[in-house]
Formats: structure tokens, sequence, C-alpha cells
């Protein structure tokens, strides 16, 4: 698996790095985690490449846990020199905040763990010609162009990402994991004569289609193959009546409950939102710790899991930056708030075992609690789209996210779709344009009748889920099969 991105370890340096941290008796915790990455980004539109780039950087990460609290420090270096002095810094701010704390920060210790992880990859994409790359994405865009007015404008994007870690500890564990991370989609946009826009999106929202994995799933995203639905769609969208007023059943294609996941269950179960230690960018949490066990979040058929061995999952690893192994767990079960994404720090505030979800963007930043692969089960009776389409008399189907807001304790939504279709007696009526629906998160969830069966559930990958100042990127994955929800608030979001 060849790339111009891939650096190893320097062993020697990370080994006196740690080295020099067990010879401090305060030192209660320390981890040396060493990250090389490297990124392409590529795409064409209107015809031409508007973003040919590649990025590459690779540093070492020193976190230190001295008698109270933590130390941080980083560098670029790779020799043993700058990895020890990474580490002294690291010391230093760990007792100089220590002197100020009123307490020492609670921090388990765990078993070592050792090992390595590395991407599912059948062609590497790194090895293939950037010219082919290219054609690939010229394709599916001078198709789209090619149906004329008012189709005014496409594009399409193929994004890689490798990320090679090694983690050390003090504990003894010692990991090595390579990840291999891409997403490919396309868009279209229409105008009408009379200026308005549309637009339709494959396989879903921007950002919203990754998948870790080679150059082998390229094929199976196939843009070509959608081009002639993706053209009708966004031009009948220009003469398509905006969604009416009022309250209805809500049908959720895949990727939009993943989104909905994403916003209204993801976030808010990250516990380091819900203890109050990290509020930038996203904000709190509704789901306080007192309501642990009690909440009713959902319907008795609503199981969220968060899983970090699903196969092709952006949020999949073998160990998080804590060395936590991966693992499968309930966040809700049959409904029920039952626990938190959590780092081995603030699960101890709740005398619970850590979730793994501690992830760090890179070499020069701080592990923070990251979504994983938050995913909804599906449903155990099973079941198409179709038959869920067929059990609905009076519905909405909602497809494509277009925009979307929440407040910020993940508590009150409202998401913009591309396209909806007014569902009568299990028939697709009519397209609506402009289509919102809006919520109260455990209200929204608890309303939820059925989930389809595993036929129709699929894993999406977040390319850009953002937290922390300064502001961490992370790959996140979410599993969702289409769902209903009752007597939900709708409405338009543009002009009628």
């Amino acid at each position: 698996m060849a790339s111009p991105f891939e650096s190893e370890a320097p062993e020697a340096a990370l080994r006196a790095g740690l080295e020099r941290a067990k010879r401090e008796r305060d030192v209660r915790y320390a981890e040396i985690r060493f990250v090389a990455d490297g990124m392409e980004r590529l795409r064409v539109r209107d015809l031409r490449p508007e973003q040919v780039t590649r990025t590459a950087s690779r540093g070492v990460a020193v976190r230190v846990l001295g008698d109270k609290t933590w130390g941080f420090s980083c560098t670029p270096g790779l020799d043993e020199e700058s990895v020890v002095g990474a580490v002294v810094r690291a010391l230093a701010i760990a007792r100089a905040s220590g002197s100020l704390a009123t307490r020492p920060v609670p921090f388990p210790p765990r078993p070592a763990s050792r090992g390595s992880y590395t991407s599912p990859v059948a062609i590497d994409p790194f090895a293939i010609p950037l010219e082919q790359k290219l054609a690939v994405l010229d394709a599916p865009v001078r198709a789209l162009l090619g149906k004329g007015k008012p189709l005014r404008s496409a594009e399409a994007w193929m994004d890689w990402t490798r990320t090679h870690k090694r983690l050390l500890t003090t504990e003894g564990t010692d990991v090595t994991q390579t990840f291999t991370y891409g997403a490919h989609g396309m868009q279209a946009i229409a105008v009408g004569d009379d200026g308005a826009t549309q637009r339709r999106s494959f396989p879903t929202w921007q950002g919203g289609d990754g998948f870790q994995g080679g150059y082998e799933r390229v094929a199976g995203i196939d843009l070509l193959s959608q081009v002639d639905r993706v053209a009708a769609e966004v031009v009948a969208l220009l003469s398509a009546e905006p969604m009416p007023a009022g309250t209805r059943d809500v049908l959720l294609e895949s990727s939009q409950v993943g989104l909905q996941i994403h916003e209204s269950c993801g976030h808010p179960t990250e516990l380091d939102r819900a203890l109050g230690t990290e509020i930038s960018l996203a904000g709190g949490s509704f789901l306080q710790p007192e309501l642990l066990g009690k909440l009713r979040y959902g319907a008795p058929i609503v199981d969220l899991v968060a899983d970090s061995t699903s196969p092709g999952g952006m949020g999949t690893f073998g160990w998080d930056d804590e060395g936590v192994p991966a693992g499968k767990r309930h966040l809700v079960r049959e409904g029920s708030f039952v626990d938190y994404l959590s780092s081995r720090e603030t699960a101890a505030a709740l005398g619970r075992p850590s979730t793994g979800t501690m992830r760090a963007d890179g070499w020069n930043r701080t592990p923070l609690i990251r979504m994983v692969n938050v995913s909804l089960e599906p449903g155990a009776a099973g079941g198409t789209l179709d038959a869920l389409l067929n059990d609905t008399a009076d519905g909405v189907l909602f497809e494509t996210d277009k925009s979307w807001s929440i407040d910020d304790v993940r508590l009150n939504f409202q998401f913009t779709c591309e396209v909806a279709w007014e569902i009568r007696h299990g028939k697709r009526v009519r397209m609506l344009r402009d289509a919102l629906y809006t919520g109260i998160t455990p209200r929204f969830w608890r309303s939820c009748d059925a989930i389809c069966g595993p036929e129709e559930w699929r894993l999406w990958g977040v390319t850009t889920c953002g937290k922390g100042d300064p502001m961490q990127t992370m790959q996140v994955g979410h599993g969702a099969a289409p769902a209903r929800f009752r007597g939900v608030t709708v409405g338009s979001g543009g002009a009628a």
C-alpha cells in the first residue's frame, strides 16, 4: 500500500520521550503519539478542474497527566531532541496548571493494548494516476451539463486521506494504525427563468458520503449511472409546489436519518459537552447526567449504538487515542438513554468505563471525545422502503439534506431537504420543493413508529465533523435505514 504520504514512526525518538516521562515521580500517565497525514482533494466543476491539491504533515504529540492535571505539547521534529523537548514542555504545563487545580483529574489505569489496524484497501487510491481520477470526475459533469438548459452547473469530487498513527503510553500500550478514507459524489444546479435555483446531489449531501477503504469503492458509487435521475429531478424541482405547512407523518430516507442521528443523537451524547468541559462550535447538551438511565429518549424500537468496529465505517478503528480498544456500546437501548460517548477521564467522573471515543485530527491537536459510527439499529421486523411507503396513508418522504439548524444544547432542530415526495395511500403522488421538518429531539425520536430492516440499512460517512477550539475535523460514520415519524411539523424553507 505504497503512498507518497506514508512515514515510518521514529522508534528511537518515541522511546526516548516515553522514558523521559517515566522518570518523573509525579507523572501518573503519559502518551506519545506519532501521526503522519496525507490528503488529496480533487474537484471538477463545469468542465474544468477546480481543485487539485495534495498536502502532507507529520509530527509528534505528547500528553502528560501530572499529580492533578494535563499538559500537552507537540513538535514537527522527529529526532530524539525534539520529542524529549516536547515531553519536557508538557510536564511543565501539567505542573503549572496543577498548581491552580483544586482536585486531581480522575484517570483510572487500564491494561496495555498492543497490535495494529489497517483499513481494508484493495486498490491504493494514491497509486491511481491523477489523470484517471480527473477523468472519472469529468464524465458525470459533462453528462449533466449535456442535458442543457435549465441545468446550469455541475460538479463532482473525490477526496482521499491516509493517516498513519503510532501510540505509546506509560501503561505499556503500543499500537499502530493506518487509515485510508475516501469520499466521492456529485451535484447539479438548475436555474429557472425567474432566477430560482434548485440543487440535487448524489449519493447524498456534500461531506456526508465518505467511507473507509480504497479506490475500489469508486466503482460501486458509479456516478454516471445516476446522471439521468439527478438531472430529471433537479429540473422538476423548479416547477414543483412548495411544501404545505402543517403536521404530517414524515418518512426519512437513510442518509437523512444518518444526519438526524449526527446532530440530535451523536453530539448531545458526547460526555464532555454534557459536563460543560467542551462547548466550542457545536454547543453543550440537554442530556445531563441526571437523565442517564431515566430519560425516555425515543420509542421502544429505537436502539442507537456507538460502534467503532463496523466494517468500512469512517468511525472504525482498532483503538482510540487513549489506547481503549474498539467496541460496540449502546447509547440508547429500547428507547432509554443508557450511556455517553466518553473518555477515560469523563467516564470516571460518572463511575463508568470509557466507551473509547477519544481521537485527535492530527499531531498538533489533543484528543477530544468524538463520534465513532453512531448508528440506528435496523428494525427487528425487517422491511423495505417500498413496504414502508405502502404502509403510509398520508405522509411525506424527505430525501437528501439541504440545510439544517439546531440550538446549542441539541434540542430544537430544523432540517431542509433537497426533495420531498407527498405520499397518499402508499404512492408518491407529487414532488415538493424547499421542504423542511422541525421538532424537539426526544419528542421526535419518541414518535418513531417504523424502521426499515437490514436490507435497507447503510453506513454513511461524514468527512468533516467539527469540534473544539482550535477546531478539529474528524471522520465519523452513521448507519441507518429509512424510518417513519408520526405527527411532525413540516413546511417550506423557501419562497412560495
